[in-house]
């Protein structure tokens, strides 16, 4: 009986030491510290500075437009080269407009001149009284003066020569009146085309100058966006807006030249027609004043 109360003692107190072998918080050894864990963090890598787009605008070759994009402001940031063409092309605009300022009052000088002429001469009744007339200082560098004043010149110089210019001969005396007015309508359509080659001109190149300046200036642009590594519209749009403005300042010169042009052509080639008028008139007028002997 006793050795049977030992050996249940013995048995309790071998499984209560298997319990408490077996339990996590008693079993658990503790953990070394590994490396990962002991090891410090790496740094975070640095930021990446973002571009400037004030420096991108300035590769791209448009500057800075803090205060907003205006014809001036391109104007002053574009290339030397956009520049030049620019400015000349303004200097031609100029100079066309000037010049149908000059012309317009040269023509409508010239219109008024020869009317009045045209009355004084039409009063005349004999060869003398036409060239009295045509010579007159008022009348002085207008063309049909001129015409009148060279037919009538002719006729007297026939005379002087001692040539009859009547009868058989009358035809032979018109025929060098009317060679003398022919010499004054052959200067007459250069006389009054003056600075006409220079609105041709104007009107042809001036797109093709302002393209030029354009290419130029877009191909400078690309340059400068290759260098800066960007595609932001904000950064590249200035470079190409001074570009394109030498195209419109182009077809701003060549426009209103291409319309002087050919206003002008128009008002020359109707001065022309009344010139050629005015000459058949002179020369019935003369050829009816030597039938009558005068």
């Amino acid at each position: 009986m006793l050795n049977s109360k030992k050996t249940n003692i013995l048995l309790a107190m071998a499984g209560a030491a298997a319990l408490m072998a077996s339990s996590p918080v008693l079993a658990q050894a503790p953990a070394e510290p590994t490396p990962a864990a002991s090891t410090a963090a790496p740094a975070a890598a640095p930021a990446t500075p973002e571009a400037d787009p004030a420096s991108m605008n300035e590769a791209v070759g448009g500057g800075h437009h803090g205060g907003g994009i205006t014809p001036i402001s391109m104007f002053m940031e574009a290339t030397v080269v956009v520049k030049v063409v620019m400015a000349g092309l303004l200097l031609a605009s100029i100079l066309s407009w000037t010049l149908l300022l000059i012309k317009l009052f040269e023509f409508g000088s010239l219109n008024r001149k020869t009317d009045n002429f045209l009355e004084t001469f039409r009063g005349a009744r004999t060869i003398a009284d036409m060239r009295a007339v045509a010579t007159q200082e008022e009348f002085d560098g207008n063309p049909l003066a001129d015409m009148a004043a060279a037919a009538t010149e002719e006729i007297e110089l026939s005379r002087q020569s001692g040539l009859s210019v009547t009868g058989d001969h009358l035809d032979s005396a018109l025929g060098r009146a009317q060679a003398a007015v022919a010499a004054v309508q052959s200067g007459l359509a250069k006389r009054l085309s003056g600075g006409q080659q220079f609105l041709a001109s104007v009107g042809s190149i001036g797109p093709f100058v302002g393209l030029f300046g354009t290419v130029y200036g877009i191909m400078n642009s690309f340059i400068g966006i290759a260098e800066s590594n960007t595609t932001n519209l904000a950064v590249v749009a200035p470079g190409i807006a001074e570009a394109l403005l030498a195209t419109g300042i182009g077809l701003f010169a060549a426009i209103p030249a291409v319309v002087f042009y050919n206003y002008f052509n128009t008002r020359i080639a109707g001065y022309g027609t009344r010139a050629d008028g005015f000459a058949a008139e002179l020369l019935n007028g003369i050829s009816r004043q030597l039938d009558k002997g005068a």
